[in-house]
């Protein structure tokens, strides 16, 4: 069977002058080519956008819906506030911890204080993408492929990926200041970006 068959499935060979075929479907201006009724509206191919009704599937990668070519990364200067917050919010419990050196309730109060603090910070981190630090710099951690907050076990996760950021002279956590996406070492393992939210 060859292409230019009579019974050809994939439809007629194509004529300069009539334009490429539409898959075997006359086009318009050809024998056989019907009109669709009114209020049906036309068959639609590859390429057009999705109808109403059904939800259009987000591609993979960033920048998510909202966002530009490049999602507004925070620089360095924010980073470095918002971590400096969110140690002043752990001040009040090693507070209690140092003069809890001398009495054992204020110790036992303060060490209470710094882990509830601490998994306080990881949830909110983990579901919002922000602490206290970040929220009151205006920045988010978010996952790069998606623009989503992290989920509090990645938060948690990345809290230990932190270590890489510590190892080669802190090195790590001035890397924002001249990478290209603002990442730590730690944001680069866990595929994270810290952006403005506001």
């Amino acid at each position: 069977m060859s292409f230019g068959a009579p019974n050809n499935p994939y439809g007629q060979p194509q004529d300069p002058q009539q334009g490429q075929p539409g898959y075997g479907y006359p086009q318009q201006g050809q024998p056989g080519y019907q009109q669709a009724p009114q209020g049906v509206p036309p068959q639609q191919g590859y390429g057009y956008p999705q109808q109403p009704g059904f939800p259009q599937q987000a591609g993979y990668g960033y920048p998510p819906q909202g966002y530009g070519a490049t999602p507004p990364y925070a620089n360095w200067g924010q980073r470095f506030l918002g971590t400096l917050v969110d140690g002043l919010v752990f001040l009040v419990p090693y507070i209690l911890v140092l003069v809890g050196a001398k009495v054992k309730a204020l110790l036992f109060i303060g060490v209470l204080a710094i882990i509830a603090v601490a998994i306080w910070q990881l949830i909110q981190e983990g579901r919002t993408g922000q602490t206290v630090g970040k929220k009151a710099l205006g920045i988010r951690l978010v996952k790069e492929a998606t623009g989503q907050p992290i989920g509090v076990g990645m938060a948690f996760v990345r809290r230990i990926a932190h270590a890489l950021d510590s190892i080669a002279c802190y090195l790590g956590w001035l890397w924002p200041a001249w990478d290209a996406k603002r990442q730590t070492f730690a944001d680069k393992v866990c595929g994270t970006i810290v952006i403005r939210s506001n």
